[in-house]
C-alpha cells in the first residue's frame, strides 16, 4: 500500500510497500477479466480447419511455466539490481554487460538496451489498447443483455476514446490512488471468478449428458497435440503478462532490493497459478452443445466451440443458459453482474497497463534514447504525464481497432503483435540473467544457468509458434499473424531509424566500450 512520501524534488516518489507493487503486478495479471475476453479468440484458433480449443487449459499451462522461469529471472535481475528504478528489464539488458571486466563485452552494453528498450514497446504500448478494446467490447455486451439492442461500431469505437482518457487521468494523478483502486477490483474479481467456477463445475456434475466438447475433467488437463498446446499459449501468454511491470516501479517502491523479488513471484502464483487454472478448467469443462447452443452465423449453424469461436462474450452465453437451466431462469441477471465484474477488473488492469507502459519508456527518455518529452515528470504529481497521455491516445486508436463486434480478427492482430513483443522481451530478458550471473560469485547452475536457459528456449518456442501459425493456419488465422509479424517487423525498422537519426545522441556509437558501470545504491 502507499505510504506518504516527501513533496516532489523532481524525481518519482517512493510510495509503495510489498502490498502496493503486488496488487500493482496483480492487476495486470487480472484473472477475473481474461477468461471472458480471451476465451472467443482462443476458441477461434484453428490448425488446419480443426480447433485447437480443447488444448486452452494445456496451452495456459505451457505459458504459466514460461512465466514462472521468467519471472524467476526477473526476480533474480532485480535483487542484484535494485536500483533499476523505472528501467526494468532495459536496465538490466545494459548493467548486466557493463558490469563485465572485458571490454568486448561492454561494447554491447547500448546496443542489448536499445534492442530491448525498443521491443518492449511492442508489449507495453500495444497492450493498454487491447483492454481498452476488450471493455468496450465487453460494455456493448452488457448494454445488449440490459436493453435488448446491439451498439454499433461507432458507439463502441466512442466507448473506447472515453474510457482511455478517463483511466488516463487517474494514472496521470499519481500511482498511489491506482494502487487502491486495484486492491479493491482485485478483491471483487476473484470472489467473482471463484464464484463462477463453482457454478461451472456444479453444473457439469449435475448433467453428466449434456453433450459437452470434452468428455471427462482429465481431457481437460491431458494435451491432446502438442502443436495446439503451443497455438493455445501464443494467446494465453496474454493473460499472465504483467508480473514483471512491478520491476519498472523500483522508483517508487520503498524497499525495492527485497520488495520487487518478492511482488513478482506472488504476484505471479496467485493469479495464474491459482485463479487461471482454475477458471479455465471450469469453463472448457463445461463448454458445449448445451451451455453454448446452436446459433446460425453467416448461414452456418454452429455450437459449443465453433459458437464460442463467434460469440463476443462465450462465457456471459454459458451463464446465461445455466443460469436460465439451474437459477430460476435468472441466466441474464447473472450474466450481467458477473460482466459488470470483469468491466471493473479491466479499469484496473488498464490503470496498471498505462501506469508501467510508460516507465520503461521514461528511462529510455532520461537517457536521451527516446524524444525528451517523454521523460519530462508533472510538477504536482511527479508521473511522466506527457509519455502517458500520448500512450492514451495510442490506447484509444487501438481500442476503436479492435473493438469491432463484428470480427475477431482486428483483436486477435494486436494480440499476437503484443505477444510477440512479450516472447522477445522475456527470451532477451532470460538471456540477459545468464549473461548477469556468469561472471558473479554467487552464481548458481540451476537458478542462474537452468532456470533461464529452459525459459530462453520456450519463449523462442512461443515465437515460432506464431510463425508456424502464420505459415501453415486455416481460415483469417494464418492473416492475422501475418499481419502481427508485419507490426514487430514494421517497429523494428522504425527503432533503427530513430536510432540513427536521434539528434541528442547523434555521434554516440551504439558499439562502444564506455566503462564499467558505476553501481549506485537504491535510496
Amino acid at each position: 500500500m502507499a505510504e506518504t512520501a516527501a513533496p516532489n524534488s523532481g524525481e518519482m516518489k517512493r510510495s509503495l510497500t510489498l502490498t502496493g507493487v503486488t496488487v500493482n503486478a496483480m492487476a495486470l495479471i487480472a484473472p477475473g477479466a481474461f477468461l471472458w475476453t480471451t476465451f472467443e479468440a482462443q476458441a477461434a484458433l484453428n490448425k488446419g480447419g480443426v480447433s485447437t480449443a480443447p488444448d486452452m487449459w494445456t496451452g495456459l499451462l505451457f505459458s504459466l511455466i514460461l512465466a514462472l522461469l521468467t519471472a524467476y529471472s526477473y526476480s533474480e535481475l532485480a535483487r542484484i539490481y535494485p536500483d533499476a528504478g523505472t528501467g526494468s528489464s532495459y536496465y538490466f539488458a545494459e548493467a548486466a554487460l557493463l558490469d563485465k571486466a572485458s571490454p568486448a563485452h561492454r561494447r554491447w552494453a547500448r546496443f542489448s538496451k536499445l534492442s530491448v528498450g525498443w521491443i518492449s514497446h511492442l508489449y507495453y504500448w500495444i497492450y493498454p489498447g487491447i483492454m481498452v478494446a476488450f471493455t468496450a467490447t465487453l460494455f456493448g455486451y452488457i448494454w445488449s443483455a440490459m436493453f435488448g439492442s446491439t451498439l454499433s461500431y461507432l458507439a463502441l469505437g466512442a466507448i473506447a476514446v472515453v474510457f482511455a482518457f478517463a483511466t488516463g487521468y487517474i494514472a496521470f494523478r499519481g500511482i498511489s490512488g491506482s494502487t487502491m483502486v486495484s486492491i479493491l477490483i482485485l478483491v471483487i474479481q476473484i470472489v467473482s471468478l471463484i464464484s463462477i467456477s463453482v457454478l461451472f463445475i456444479v453444473y457439469r456434475l449435475g448433467h453428466p449428458h449434456a453433450g459437452y466438447e470434452i468428455t471427462g475433467f482429465q481431457h481437460v488437463l491431458i494435451p491432446h497435440a502438442f502443436i495446439d498446446t503451443l497455438y493455445q499459449s501464443t494467446i494465453a501468454i496474454l493473460l499472465l503478462v504483467g508480473f514483471e511491470s512491478v520491476t519498472a516501479l523500483g522508483a517508487e517502491a520503498l524497499h525495492p532490493e527485497k520488495d520487487i523479488k518478492r511482488a513478482v513471484m506472488i504476484s505471479l502464483i496467485i493469479q495464474g497459478g491459482f485463479c487461471y487454472l482454475f477458471q479455465y478448467f471450469a469453463a472448457n469443462f463445461v463448454a458445449g452443445k448445451t451451455t453454448l447452443p446452436l446459433e446460425t452465423v453467416n448461414g452456418v449453424k454452429v455450437a459449443g466451440y465453433a459458437r464460442a469461436a463467434v460469440d463476443p462474450a462465450p462465457i456471459g452465453t454459458m451463464l446465461k443458459t445455466i443460469g436460465d437451466q439451474s437459477l430460476s431462469h435468472s441466466g441474464t441477471s447473472v450474466s450481467v453482474v458477473v460482466a459488470i465484474t470483469v468491466l471493473i477488473a479491466l479499469i484496473g488492469t488498464t490503470l496498471a497497463c498505462l501506469n508501467t507502459g510508460v516507465r520503461v519508456t521514461y528511462s529510455m527518455a532520461k537517457d536521451k534514447e527516446m524524444p525528451g518529452i517523454l521523460g519530462l515528470l508533472h510538477g504536482r504529481f511527479a508521473t511522466p504525464h506527457a509519455g502517458i497521455w500520448i500512450l492514451v491516445g495510442i490506447s484509444a486508436a487501438l481500442g476503436v481497432f479492435g473493438a469491432n463486434p463484428h470480427q475477431v480478427d482486428n483483436l486477435t492482430q494486436i494480440t499476437l503483435a503484443s505477444n510477440t513483443g512479450t516472447f522477445l522481451v522475456y527470451g532477451f530478458t532470460c538471456v540477459i540473467a545468464i549473461v548477469a550471473f556468469a561472471s558473479r560469485h554467487d552464481k548458481h547452475p540451476v537458478k542462474h544457468y537452468l532456470v533461464p536457459g529452459v525459459g530462453a528456449l520456450m519463449n523462442i518456442a512461443e515465437l515460432l509458434g506464431v510463425i508456424y501459425i502464420a505459415i501453415t493456419g486455416s481460415g483469417t488465422t494464418p492473416g492475422d499473424a501475418y499481419k502481427a509479424l508485419g507490426v514487430v517487423i514494421l517497429w523494428c525498422i522504425i527503432g533503427a531509424v530513430w536510432v540513427v537519426s536521434n539528434p541528442n545522441m547523434r555521434g554516440t556509437k551504439v558499439f562502444h566500450d564506455p566503462g564499467k558501470r558505476e553501481p549506485v545504491s537504491a535510496a
